[in-house]
Formats: C-alpha cells, structure tokens, sequence
C-alpha cells in the first residue's frame, strides 16, 4: 500500500479521499489555487502546496504544475478525483513517464471512452445496445443537418468530449439546430477544450440508470449494482439512490452484464461507471465515466463497502477485495446534492459567503460529505456545491422519510440554495411512488418550483400563524441584541447605574414600549414591544396582541412563546437583515430605520448588468446595432455554465463595456442599451 498521495482536486471529493487515506494510515499532499488557501481541504492534508491562480485552466488544470509537486513532495501515486483531470489521459501518461501511480484507469481506457462518439462505436461492435444517433467524425452544419433528419426530431445534442450537462441541447425542430449547434459548441470548448458533438434521438421519458463497475489488473471485472440518477435539471444530478427503483433482477443481470461487456472491451482498471438511459422494457449505453462517481455514496451505503479503499489496493497492485457472487444488496439510500443556487432563476448560480451552515448529525444512517465550512465563500471559480447528504434506509420507503428529515435539519445562510426544492422532490406523492424520469422536475415544476415572497427561500408562502412567528422572532432577536449593546455600554460606562444606560423602555405618564418597523418582501409593518419585568413583551402584531418570550442557544437556536405555544426556529443576523429559518426555511426579514432615505426601486433601465460574478465569454452584437426584444446581445461563463444575455426591449446597442475573458461582478454594466423610442 502508498504511504504518500497527492489530491489533483478540491473541495468535497478532496476531503473524501482524505478521509480514507487517513483511516488507512496514508499522508495525504494538497494542492490548491489562490481561491483555496483556507478551504477545508488544504486544513485536513498532511500537507498543502499551492499551485497558481483562482481559474482553474491556471491552476487545477495545469499538468506541469500538479507533477511538480508530486515530484517535490515526494508521493507515490495520485488520486484525481472527479472533474478538473480526472479523465485526462495526458495526465496519466504524464503520471507514468514520472514514475507516479495514477489511481485510475490506463490512458489507453480514458482515450478509448473520452470521445462519447468513439466510444459508441466500440460498445456497438462489443454488442452493447445503443440510442440511434449520429456518432461521426464529420462536424459541418449540413451534415449534422442531415444526421438531424434522418434521427428525427426531437434530437438531444451532446459535447463528444465530456458530459456533466454542458454543451447539450434538446432541439424540438430543425429551425433551431444552427443555433443549438453553435452554442453547445461554445459551451464544450469552454469546458473540455474539444467543441465536437454526437446527435442522438431524444427519448421523451427516459430514466437514468447507472452501472458502478470495478476492474483490477487480474483481469476481473466485477458490478457493484445499478443507481438512478433521473432527477436531474440542466441534464446534471439532483437526486441518485440505490438500488434503481423497480428494477428487478432479470434486468439488473442484464445491466450490469452489459457494463462489465463495455469495461472490459476498453482492458478498464479501477472504479469506472457505465451510464444507460433506459425508457419502457429497453436500455441504450450513454457514456462511461472513467473515474470514481459524485454519487458513490450510496452504492457504499447499500454495499457496505469503501470504494476510495477499493481505488487504492487495486491501484497498488492487489486484486478485488471481493467476487462477484460475494456482493449483495442491503437497503436502500439516497444522495441529495445541496448546491448553491436559485431554482427561481432557472437554477442560476448564487455566490456568496456561507454566513450559517448547520448541517445535519451524521450517524450510520446519514453522512454529509463537504467540502466548505461555515464562513466560507462560495466563488464563481468552482461548481456551486455546498454538500451532498446520504441516507439509508431498511427500504425505499424508510430511506425516503429519513431523507425528509435529514433535509428538514439542514439550514445555509448566505447564498440561495436548491434545499427547499429537494425537500419539495422528498415529500412529493410520485417521488414516493418511484415514478421517476429525466424530466421529473420540469414536469412537476408547479409544484416542486412554486412562487415565493421576496426575498424567501422557495416553498409556499406562511400563513397567518407563522407569519406571526417570523415577526416575533426577527422583533425579539432585535430586541435582545439592543439590550446586549446598552449592557456592553453601561459596563464601560463611568456610571453604570445612569437611567441613559437602561434598556426599558420607560416612559413618563405610559406604558414604556418601543417601535420596530420591520419589512419581509414587500410587506412594512410597525410593531411595538411594551417590555414586561420579567424580561416578556407584549407584541402588537400584525394580527394582533401576543404575550412573547424568547431565549437563544448557540446550538439549538431560539425557544419562541408566542402566547404559551412553544416554537423551534433559529435568526441568523446580517447588520440590518434578520433571516429567520423557521421548519427549515429561510425567512428574510429587514430592520429599517425610519430617519433613513426612502428606498429608490428602478422602474425601467438601459443597462445590461452581470447577474451574477462571471467571465465574459463571447460578446454576439457591436455599439450601433440595432435589435429587437429578446435578441442575445453577449455570452457569460460562471460556475461551469454558460448564461446568455437578450436585449430587454427593441433598440440600440449604445455601448459595450467590457471584452472577452473580462471578469465581472455581479451588477457589472456589460451593455449599454439606448430602447426605441416611442412617439
């Protein structure tokens, strides 16, 4: 076995890997960017050694660089982990002339099913089935034109290079293919370097099922069984879980029959994954993933077995652990992908410093893997993951409800995040049911994706009850932060005892009380707190007059009466901003002072502004053109997805303010655009 690796990778899977090399007794080498000298991975490493700037393509990409230190540091082998180079076969090439182990497959077997069209072509002569589509070398307009038409519409449009969503389209019609094309190609090489795609027809209802494979270099191949991976948006993972609901045993065997056929016509060594989507009685080879999967989670959970110690004794030369007809099935589990980001805009990336983050207990039944730290900053370098959470279940049905409260424990302050929605997927009837496909989310998106008050998380609007709670808390939690600033000043104070140090609100000839206008959304309300000896108040609510009190605990949060009736909540302070995380769900609550200016809200505007921090990518208009609403006026990059810009009105571009590859932060006027005007 090693006794030194190093990590060319970040984040979670960085701290997974971690975490088994030093159960095994193994020192573990990080690298990092300058976007990562304090993340949680360089903290847990023997040791950390920088290696270049925040992008990637400077850093985490950079093969020289990664070398170097496995030279310098002295490793034996290197783990890759998934994305950056994990499926790089130069990599491994490079890890070899170095005389470093690469913990991953031979070059030969990346090569072989790096170019999804190339490795089409190989499953079809190794007998394994595959969705009719166009695989070929040729990649001129016309012939994808014709590829098109012969398939016939609708056609999903994928990166030959790469997978994880970017650079796919789903084309309804032939009048939209030129445009599709040009933009995926952008996308795939932005993210692979490589902007070859393969055309296939689009199956309408498709389910997503996996086969998780495992070769060692005895030439055995063996399956450690299937997971469904169907819930997905922007065609990336929400949802996985183990074992594949319904999936009976005739067609499990004939799954994974079908993965080992495809592993061992590549001679694949190591943790590799062999992707299907499957619709009706049929299944048809997608891809294969040629590294260790987001989601191996719960194919550990459901096999009792470790498979980064897997990846490391077949790197070391030892054969498998276990045969095939010694695997078994126990359980069921479920990975939910916490993601920073905002289902409301189209799941658009939120970037923002983690100012909260409890997360749920970890026991056998549920684990977290993450690879952040509350106060930590989610950038737009790097994929917008928080964590992922994993239960068990005895069964499908068990695995479900834990998974609902694992959820329901799990609170983020500071960026938006896709919790609500994946606790709305958990508690829904068809989710339960196991009615699962690739267009789950988007067909049951009235529900799942429901309107919200501004400035909340996702979910369905309070109603009167909780909304008196949220006004209780955010008042009290004001409240008792005044009376903690007055103790602070009266102890500093050359006279502790004045009355001017005292928080009571006293007043001569009345009730003593204090006002507090708070606004959530739109919503502005005065409420006055008449102070009680006892520390109590008597709120005038919205709804009426109640008898509160309250006490605050680091762990637990806050203890609310309201009237007798006991709530659980937690208030996360920002200055003047009050998020109140109530069943799960983030309130936003603002203090406003009213001797401030009134707020100014934009009716209309000219402007073009970064929605969120990006690199701009391709700019699709010059000063002086004249466009109609709607028309797509630049291209950004952020977080590994490409979000275009339109014109918001018929008009003029007037200016564009910054170039390609410009970075810009969110607000950032890009274009400036002079509307048409009207008589």
């Amino acid at each position: 076995m090693f006794e030194k690796i190093l990590i060319a990778n970040r984040g979670e899977i960085a701290c997974r890997v971690m975490a088994t090399c030093r159960r095994l007794g193994i020192a573990t080498v990080a690298v990092y960017s300058a976007a990562d000298a304090r993340a949680r991975h360089v903290d847990l490493a023997d040791e950390a050694w920088p290696i270049g700037p925040a992008p990637a393509r400077q850093s985490y990409l950079v093969i020289e660089k990664i070398i170097d230190v496995a030279r310098r540091s002295g490793t034996q082998a290197i783990h890759p982990g998934y994305g950056f180079l994990a499926e790089n076969a130069a990599f491994a090439e490079a890890c070899a002339e170095a005389g470093i182990v690469f913990i991953g497959p031979p070059p030969d077997a990346i090569r072989a099913m790096g170019s999804k069209a190339a490795a089409k072509a190989l499953m079809e002569r190794a007998g394994v089935p595959l969705v009719p589509g166009y695989h070929g070398d040729a990649q001129d307009l016309p012939t994808l034109d014709a590829a098109a038409a012969r398939i016939g519409y609708p056609v999903l449009i994928k990166a030959s290079a790469g997978g994880g969503g970017k650079g796919m389209r789903i084309v309804e019609r032939q009048d939209d293919l030129a445009a599709s094309v040009a933009g995926a190609k952008r996308e795939a090489a932005a993210s692979f370097g490589d902007d070859r795609l393969l055309i296939e027809r689009y199956l309408t209802r498709p389910r997503h099922i996996e086969i998780q494979v495992f070769a060692d270099n005895l030439g055995d191949i063996v399956s450690l069984f299937e997971r469904d991976c169907s819930i997905q948006r922007r065609h990336q993972k929400v949802l996985e879980e183990a074992p594949a609901p319904g999936m009976d045993v005739t067609r499990r065997t004939a799954m994974s029959d079908a993965a080992v056929a495809a592993a061992r016509a590549v001679g694949y060594v190591g943790a590799g994954t062999v992707e299907f989507i499957a619709q009706d009685d049929r299944f048809y080879f997608m891809e294969m993933n040629t590294r260790l999967q987001v989601e191996h989670p719960v194919t550990e959970m459901i096999t009792g077995l470790e498979l980064v110690e897997w990846q490391l004794r077949v790197a070391a030369g030892e054969p498998l652990p276990l045969r095939q007809e010694q695997l078994r099935i126990r359980g069921h589990a479920i990975e939910a992908r916490i993601y920073a980001e905002d289902p409301a805009r189209d799941f658009l990336p939120s970037i923002g410093t983690l100012v909260h983050l409890r997360q749920p207990a970890e026991t056998l039944d549920v684990r977290v893997d993450t690879g952040v730290r509350q106060g930590d900053a989610i950038t737009p370098n790097y994929d917008p993951m928080i964590a992922k959470l994993i239960v068990w279940g005895e069964d499908r049905a068990a695995a479900v409800l834990r998974l609902a409260s694992a959820l329901a424990e799990f609170e983020v302050v500071g960026v938006q995040t896709n919790l609500d929605l994946l606790r709305a997927i958990a508690a829904h009837k068809a989710f339960a049911h196991g009615a699962l496909d690739t267009g789950f989310i988007a067909r049951h998106a009235d529900t799942l994706l429901p309107p919200t008050a501004p400035g909340d998380a996702q979910g369905d609007a309070p109603g009167d009850a909780a909304r008196s709670v949220i006004w209780a808390a955010a008042a009290l939690a004001v409240l008792a932060d005044r009376w903690a600033a007055r103790a602070v000043q009266a102890a500093a104070s050359a006279d502790p005892w004045s009355p001017w140090n005292a928080a009571d609100a006293w007043r001569m000839n009345g009730d003593g009380y204090q006002d507090l206008v708070l606004r959530r959304g739109e919503d502005v309300v005065t409420l006055r707190a008449y102070p009680a000896e006892d520390g109590t108040y008597r709120l005038d609510l919205p709804v009426g007059c109640v008898h509160a009190e309250a006490a605050e605990y680091a762990a637990t949060g806050m203890t609310l009466r309201l009237d007798g009736v006991l709530h659980r909540l937690r208030v996360v302070r920002r200055e003047n901003e009050l998020v109140v995380i109530l069943r799960g769900r983030n309130h936003v609550v603002h203090l406003i002072d009213p001797l401030a200016p009134p707020r100014h809200e934009d009716v209309g505007s000219d402007l073009v502004t970064a929605p969120i921090p990006a690199r701009v990518a391709r700019i699709l208009v010059v000063p002086g053109a004249v466009v109609r609403r709607g028309a797509p006026l630049i291209v950004l990059e952020a977080m590994k997805m490409e979000l275009t810009l339109f014109a918001p009105a018929d008009g003029t571009v007037a200016a564009i303010r910054h170039g390609v590859d410009d970075m810009v932060e969110e607000g950032t006027e890009l274009v400036t655009f002079a509307p048409q005007a009207t008589e």
